[in-house]
């Protein structure tokens, strides 16, 4: 495909349209009269060779390829927005600029809430969002960095893209401080025997990859979003969770688990602020990723 030969124009129409499903409202959202946006449709409709939207009814309905075009016209959408805002140069003192970093809240826990404090210190204009990452994100990690400026990820899940180093955790496990099963250490055996909590669904959860490996098939009777809440979930069951120390100690006074070590030689975790390439240069993000640098020497 000649990119030349696009009207680039039409990504935006392609957007709206997928997402609004109407002509008019889409129109409206990117300030196009009606004709304009029919003929952009029709535009789209003979690039594509497909009708993207079908009327049924008193509605417009996406068909199969319109919908498989929804998440990748957003994203390349948002790329070309961040691409075409990049600076030559970034004064952080005066700037309005806002980051947005995927990250699970562990990640933010232990190292967004630094990153946080030391940008409201840094750059009073500057805003931080954080978008809480997902199976789906992580299996297309390529395509969702390049609307976002960071994802908070250990490596052995996302490669071939630049990132830097932050630092390092291990797994341990927590059982309630008054387990009736559980002595001074935990076993294999107790964790093939007890039921679970895990972070995430069974099949991706990395608690799950590395037991499986041990050839242990773990009970899983509670799944969470969140990393935070494992104390509570663990605390007057018989359930076990692994946990990262760092969180750990953290959430400590929160809930009534011991934290134990693993009876394995659990793999460390090696936490890392990943980005897209189109942001490499860019002076807005050369200058977080600074800040990054300094929040981790801190972690050492």
């Amino acid at each position: 495909m000649n990119l030349a030969s696009l009207d680039l124009n039409l990504l935006v129409a392609l957007r709206a349209l997928l997402e609004e499903r109407n002509v008019t409202r889409a129109g409206l959202r990117v300030g196009l009269s009606q004709p304009a946006m029919s003929a952009a449709l029709a535009r789209l409709r003979h690039h594509f060779s497909d009708q993207l939207l079908v009327r049924q009814g008193s509605r417009y309905e996406l068909t199969p390829l319109g919908t498989a075009l929804l998440a990748p016209a957003a994203t390349a959408s948002a790329m070309l927005e961040r691409l075409f805002a990049s600076r030559a140069d970034f004064q952080p003192a005066t700037e309005q600029h806002e980051f947005t970093l995927l990250s699970s809240d562990y990640g933010i826990a232990v190292f967004g809430v630094r990153l946080a404090r030391l940008l409201h210190r840094e750059a009073p204009g500057v805003r931080l969002h954080f978008r809480h990452v997902t199976p789906e994100i992580v299996e297309h990690a390529g395509t969702a960095l390049g609307g976002v400026d960071g994802m908070l990820m250990p490596h052995g899940v996302v490669s071939d893209l630049p990132a830097v180093e932050l630092y390092r955790d291990e797994w341990v496990c927590l059982v309630a401080d008054d387990h009736p099963e559980v002595g001074e250490r935990l076993t294999m055996d107790d964790l093939a025997r007890l039921p679970w909590v895990i972070y995430q669904r069974p099949f991706d959860a990395p608690v799950t990859r590395q037991l499986t490996m041990l050839g242990l098939d773990p009970y899983v009777d509670v799944t969470v979003q969140s990393f935070q809440l494992l104390p509570a979930l663990v605390a007057g069951t018989r359930r076990v969770a692994m946990i990262q120390r760092r969180l750990a100690d953290l959430l400590r006074d929160l809930a009534p688990v011991r934290v134990l070590p693993c009876p394995f030689e659990a793999v460390s975790l090696r936490e890392a602020l990943w980005w897209h390439p189109v942001h490499t240069h860019d002076a807005a993000h050369v200058w977080l990723r600074e800040m990054a640098a300094r929040v981790a020497a801190d972690l050492l």
